[in-house]
């Protein structure tokens, strides 16, 4: 009785009523007694789609109580099978669940993502935040000599130097993730890119006695040269903290029909076998990473390069250190 609660069906059975009812009235002068008969086949073909409306709101009814639960966050899948426009309709919604529950998984997975994301960044801003407070407090001794204030006051510096690094480059990262950086790209000289990559490093390589060689000619790639210059800086930065004091680094550049490589390769210690695969994973420092290293340099370059249809890639030179190369793939018209 609890269908006849619904408008639909009852709507149904009046009209089905009436019509037999009228229709026994009109037939009744011409076949007597017969149009009882006419009005009882009518109530039984009422009857049957009576029962046949029933099933099929009951279907209803469990595809409604299913996408409640989905909606309230179980996590189900609709496999009941139904026949005509119900078995299309539990099709598609059987789709979305699934496709819900994937999203959800992902969001999931993204939400672990970002706080372990924060947690890190919270690590390396904590550091030189301990350091700055430190010196602050030896410069509040009234007896510090003014040597040693002079260096906790570059120590202070060099701190927040690193924090604003850091704070930009987290700022890129989080706009190539977003989708909101925006590339200019054009045809460009790659020795241009690299000698600007290499300028910021010339003074620390010759107090370090390090040698940088750019091995090019004309080669060109197609790139955003500011955000690609940004990326090569940091990989001459890692070669040379890798670097030994009058050590060499090299960049190799070369062409083809396919793309353009450029290849950096210093003479350092090379990277243990273990932590190869994970090199331009955000703060993963390896084995031979320096104490002050934050490990998003390597990470950033690759989100660069990749944004750019490029590749990168890693791995040990036979003749000693690091090689990482960078190809940049032809622009596709």
């Amino acid at each position: 009785m609890k269908y006849l609660r619904n408008q639909d069906v009852l709507h149904e059975l009046l009209i089905s009523f009436v019509i037999g009812i009228v229709c026994m009235v009109i037939t009744y002068p011409f076949v007597g007694g017969y149009a009882f008969l006419f009005l009882f086949l009518a109530l039984v073909l009422v009857g049957i789609h009576y029962y046949f409306s029933i099933k099929r709101y009951e279907q209803i009814a469990q595809l409604s109580l299913s996408l409640d639960k989905v909606l309230h966050g179980s996590a189900i899948r609709i496999d009941e099978q139904y026949e005509g426009e119900l078995s299309i309709l539990s099709d598609e919604i059987s789709k979305m669940v699934i496709k819900l529950n994937e999203q959800t998984e992902l969001l999931q997975k993204d939400k672990v993502r970002l706080t372990n994301a924060i947690a890190d960044i919270f690590h390396q801003m904590r550091t030189p935040l301990t350091s700055i407070n430190l010196s602050l407090t030896v410069l509040n001794d009234d007896h510090l000599s003014n040597e040693k204030a002079l260096y906790y006051r570059r120590d202070i510096k060099k701190q927040l130097e690193k924090l604003q690094w850091l704070i930009e480059t987290l700022l890129k990262m989080s706009k190539i993730d977003a989708k909101t950086a925006i590339f200019h790209r054009q045809e460009i000289l790659v020795k241009d890119i690299l000698t600007k990559a290499m300028e910021p490093f010339a003074i620390p390589m010759e107090l370090k006695e390090q040698k940088c060689i750019l091995n090019c000619s004309d080669e060109k790639m197609f790139v955003d040269d500011q955000w690609t210059m940004e990326a090569f800086s940091n990989l001459i930065k890692n070669a040379m903290e890798h670097t030994p004091d009058g050590g060499m680094i090299q960049l190799n550049v070369s062409e083809n029909p396919l793309y353009t490589e450029v290849i950096v390769q210093d003479n350092g210690e090379g990277i243990p076998e273990e932590d190869i695969p994970y090199m331009f994973e955000r703060f993963y420092k390896g084995k031979n990473a320096k104490p002050e290293s934050v490990g998003i340099g390597l990470a950033f370059a690759r989100m660069i390069i990749t944004a750019q249809n490029g590749t990168i890639s890693v791995k040990n030179h036979p003749d000693g250190g690091a090689c990482f190369t960078v190809r940049f793939y032809k622009q596709i018209i």
